[in-house]
């Protein structure tokens, strides 16, 4: 027993560190595909690298669904929304605070509004079946589709969005051989890390008598947005201030639209009323918050400064607080 429980905290530790530079290789070859095929950087920034940031999450939802455990999945995408504004935002802001003046974003602030909505109301009647993820995936190609037509519309005149500047110098200029080479690599990491990282999680939850859910929001969503958070503090760090918050937007969008709706077409289930009411109120809440600190009013560029990202950081540690009792009542 304690011989099976070390080798699930191993496989945790190993898949985390293996899932953060996969994922990192993942971005690393397929933004540098699409540039080598002449797509624009900010195309590439708000949806290869958006994807990609949320490609964790994807594969442990997929891989927690089909070997029968859809609470795990739906625990990782709400959690690692929560991890992502409150934690990663927060974390991120105190190194370096946040200054916002992208036009995308503010565009995508409501769209995220409406996807989290949308995401609530499809379970309102304490169930996620196949038709509910059917609607968020298919929300998915709708918000590519958009995201697609704002990038063509700033074109690649950097004035009229510093995102379009920023990713621009992100973006790898490397041979397209060495760009698949690192694409397939880093896919592959993603796959076998998942699961290694699912194997372990759901042992140490039996063991230690925790539900999947908790498993999930806890230490598989903090797992799951560590690319989050090193992409977020290095571009704080390099004055990249509106990809920082972009990574985290993108993320948030693509974790409820297809890591939740993974497990609604793989392996329907009853949503517990305490998701509804207490995790969904945290993610709700926590992005609120987010648009507040970080929308600029009155013409006003948004920002978040060490005294907000403490704030956010107070957040997540009384969100875990609040998971800590209600797990142990």
């Amino acid at each position: 027993m304690e011989q099976n429980i070390l080798l699930s905290i191993m496989a945790i530790i190993i898949g985390f560190g293996a899932l953060v530079w996969g994922a990192e290789r993942f971005v690393h070859g397929a933004a540098a595909i699409a540039n080598n095929f002449g797509v624009a950087p900010l195309i590439i920034g708000l949806t290869i690298v958006g994807i990609g940031t949320s490609a964790p999450e994807i594969l442990i939802s997929l891989i927690a669904a089909y070997q029968g455990n859809p609470s795990l999945a739906v625990g990782n995408a709400l959690g690692s929304n929560i991890a992502n504004i409150a934690l990663v935002l927060g974390i991120t802001a105190i190194v370096m605070p946040l200054s916002v003046r992208s036009e995308t974003l503010r565009r995508e602030y409501p769209i995220m509004f409406v996807v989290m909505l949308l995401a609530l109301v499809l379970v309102l009647d304490n169930y996620l079946g196949q038709i509910d993820g059917l609607i968020l995936i298919s929300g998915l190609f709708v918000m590519t589709y958009w995201m697609i037509r704002v990038g063509k519309k700033q074109q690649l005149d950097p004035k009229l969005d510093p995102m379009e500047a920023e990713f621009e110098q992100e973006i790898p200029d490397i041979p397209t051989k060495q760009a698949i080479l690192w694409f397939i690599v880093g896919l592959v990491l993603l796959i076998v890390s998942s699961r290694g990282l699912v194997w372990g999680s759901v042992n140490i939850a039996k063991a230690a008598g925790i539900s999947d859910l908790v498993i999930g929001l806890t230490i598989v969503a903090v797992g799951t947005s560590l690319p989050e958070l090193a992409a977020s503090i290095m571009s704080a760090l390099k004055k990249e201030p509106d990809i920082a918050i972009g990574n985290i937007i993108g993320s948030n969008m693509f974790n409820m639209l297809v890591v939740f709706g993974i497990p609604g077409v793989m392996a329907p289930h009853i949503i517990d009323t305490i998701i509804i009411n207490r995790d969904f109120a945290f993610m709700i809440g926590l992005s609120v918050a987010l648009f507040i600190m970080a929308y600029g009013f009155k013409g006003r560029a948004g920002r978040i400064n060490r005294f907000e990202g403490s704030l956010l950081l107070v957040g997540y540690f009384a969100y875990m607080s609040v998971l800590y009792y209600t797990a142990v009542a």
